[in-house]
C-alpha cells in the first residue's frame, strides 16, 4: 500500500512536511518550520504527529527554513535515518541549521534579559548541538542519481530553478496493485529567466504531482525592476535615508547584490556602502560562488571572466554582533541586506527597531510576505510595529517589489505544467493560502481540465 500525508504547508504557505508511505517504509519529503501566524507557530512545539523515529528517510527539495528547520528538533525528538540533499542544499543547511539555532538562542536570551517574554524562561525550539546533530545525518545525492530507498521506492532529484540546490523529488512508486506510479513534488518551484541560477527543468510525465501555490492567485507586476530598485536607491540617498532590505540569507541576498553591481555599473545609483548583515548570507554567498553547477550561462560567463558577480563597489560583510551595531550607527546612506526576509527574527529586527521611526530611510520586502508575519503587517499599513517587545512608530517609507520573488507565480505555475505529455491521476496544491490555492485549482481545471485536490492539514490520500 502507497500513501501520502500531508503533516504540513496544507493551507499554509509554511511547514513543508509530507509523507509517502509504501508497505510501511516512511520517507518525508522536507521538514520545515512553521512560520507566521502564532497558531501555526505553535505547532512546531506540539507534539509530533507520529513518532519521528518510524520515519525512515527524509529527503530536502532546498535549505530554506521552512523546508528544513524542523530537523534539529526532529532528529532530537528521535529521528536517526539519512537526509538526502543535493550537494549544495547540504552545505548550505550546514550552514542554515546551525545559524537558526543560535538567532532561536539569542533571541530567548534576549527576551529573558528584558523580561520581555511571558514565558519563565523563554526557551529556543532547539539548541545549536541538536542543529549539529542533524547535519551529521546528511547525505549528498547529485542531480538524475536514482536513490533506491526499496525496492519499491526510488526517488531522483531535478533542477527546481528556486535557489542554489533546489529541487524536484521525482518519485517512483509501486502501489498495492503493482502497478509503478511517478510522483514529482516541486518543494518550491522557480522562476524562468532569473539570474544566477537555472530556469526550472521541463518535467514530462507523472501520475502524481504535488505543486506549490504561493502565488496561485496573483501574477508578479510586469514592470522593470532594476529600474524601480534604481528609483528606490536614488531617491532614499538624496533625502539622506538608508535602505533596508530584509532578506533570505540564500536566494534573494545573492539576487539582490547581482542586481546592485550591475546598477552600479550602469551608473544608475549613487556609490553607497552595501552591507550584508548576516553570518548566513556571507557564507552562503561564498556557496554561491562555488557551486557552478547550478550557475546558468550569463553567471558562468560572468565568472570566466574573474569577475565576482555577487560583490557591489563598497561591499561589505558583517559576521559579529558588533559589526552589526556599528552598521547601525552609520549616518551616512547606505543599503543594508539582512535577514530575516518576513521579519520573523534576526539582526534586521534591530535595524528596524533603529529605522524605522525615520521618515528619510526605506524598507523594502522581496519576497512573499506570510500573514501574521512583521512584514506582512508593514505591508499592510501598520503604523506601529512591536518589536522585542515595545511598540515602534512606523514612519520609513515601506516599498515592495514583488518581483524578486524566487516563487513563480499563477502564470509561470502554468507554463511549467504545460511541459506534461500527459494528464496526471491527481495534483496536489501545496505551500499556499487557501485563497492563492482556490485560484489555482480554478486556473488548472479551467486550461487542463486535471483533477486537484487541496489537502488539509494531516490529511492522508491513498496511492
Amino acid at each position: 500500500m502507497a500513501t501520502i500525508q500531508f503533516l504540513g504547508a496544507a493551507r499554509t504557505v509554511t511547514g513543508s512536511k509530507h509523507l509517502i508511505e509504501v508497505d510501511g517504509y516512511r520517507a518525508m519529503v522536507d521538514c520545515g518550520l512553521f512560520q507566521g501566524l502564532k497558531e501555526l507557530r505553535l505547532r512546531n512545539w506540539d507534539p509530533f504527529p507520529l513518532n519521528p523515529a518510524s520515519v525512515n528517510t527524509v529527503i530536502l527539495t532546498h535549505a530554506h527554513i521552512d523546508h528544513t528547520g524542523y530537523l534539529p528538533k526532529f532528529v532530537h525528538d528521535g529521528f536517526d535515518g539519512p537526509v538526502y540533499a543535493t550537494p549544495a542544499t547540504v552545505e548550505l543547511a550546514r550552514i542554515m541549521l546551525p545559524d537558526s539555532a543560535r538567532l532561536q538562542e539569542e533571541d530567548a536570551a534576549y527576551v529573558n534579559k528584558t523580561g520581555s517574554s511571558k514565558h519563565h524562561p523563554a526557551l529556543p525550539l532547539y539548541n545549536e548541538r541538536d542543529a549539529t546533530e542533524a547535519c551529521r545525518l546528511m547525505q549528498s545525492v547529485n542531480y538524475h542519481k536514482r536513490v533506491q530507498l526499496t525496492k519499491k521506492l526510488s526517488f531522483e532529484f531535478v533542477t527546481a530553478g528556486h535557489i542554489l540546490g533546489s529541487s524536484f523529488v521525482v518519485l517512483e512508486i509501486e502501489c498495492a496493485d503493482g502497478q509503478r506510479k511517478s510522483m514529482v513534488m516541486t518543494g518550491d518551484l522557480g522562476r524562468y529567466d532569473e539570474p544566477i541560477i537555472h530556469d526550472p527543468s521541463t518535467v514530462d510525465e507523472a501520475d502524481y504531482i504535488v505543486v506549490e501555490s504561493t502565488y496561485g492567485n496573483r501574477e508578479h507586476p510586469d514592470f522593470d525592476v532594476k529600474a524601480r530598485l534604481a528609483e528606490i536607491i536614488t531617491e532614499t540617498a538624496r533625502r539622506g535615508g538608508h535602505v533596508l532590505i530584509p532578506a533570505f540569507a540564500v536566494g534573494r541576498t545573492q539576487q539582490l547584490l547581482y542586481l546592485i553591481r550591475e546598477l552600479e555599473e550602469e551608473n544608475r545609483i549613487p556609490t553607497l556602502r552595501v552591507f550584508v548583515d548576516s553570518p548566513m548570507a556571507a557564507s552562503a554567498t561564498k556557496l554561491y560562488l562555488r557551486h557552478k553547477e547550478d550557475h546558468d550561462l550569463e553567471m558562468k560567463d560572468l565568472m570566466d571572466d574573474r569577475k565576482n558577480p555577487l560583490a557591489t563597489k563598497r561591499f561589505n560583510l558583517a559576521r559579529t554582533v558588533q559589526e552589526s551595531k556599528n552598521i547601525s550607527a552609520e549616518e551616512e546612506s547606505t543599503i543594508v541586506i539582512s535577514a530575516s526576509g518576513m521579519a520573523t527574527g534576526g539582526r534586521i529586527l534591530h535595524h528596524l527597531r533603529k529605522r524605522l521611526p525615520d521618515e528619510r530611510n526605506t524598507v523594502i520586502f522581496v519576497g512573499f510576505q506570510s500573514e501574521g508575519t512583521r512584514g506582512r503587517r508593514l505591508l499592510d499599513g501598520e503604523k506601529e510595529i512591536k518589536i522585542f517587545g515595545e511598540f515602534v512608530p512606523v514612519r520609513a517609507q515601506i516599498e515592495r517589489l514583488d518581483n524578486l520573488s524566487a516563487h513563480a507565480d499563477s502564470r509561470e505555475v502554468l507554463r511549467w505544467l504545460s511541459g506534461f505529455k500527459r494528464a496526471p491521476e491527481k495534483v496536489f496544491l501545496v505551500h499556499g493560502e487557501p485563497a492563492a490555492q482556490e485560484a489555482m485549482k480554478i486556473k488548472i481545471v479551467e486550461k487542463f481540465g486535471w483533477p486537484v485536490e487541496i489537502p488539509e492539514y494531516l490529511q492522508k490520500f491513498e496511492l
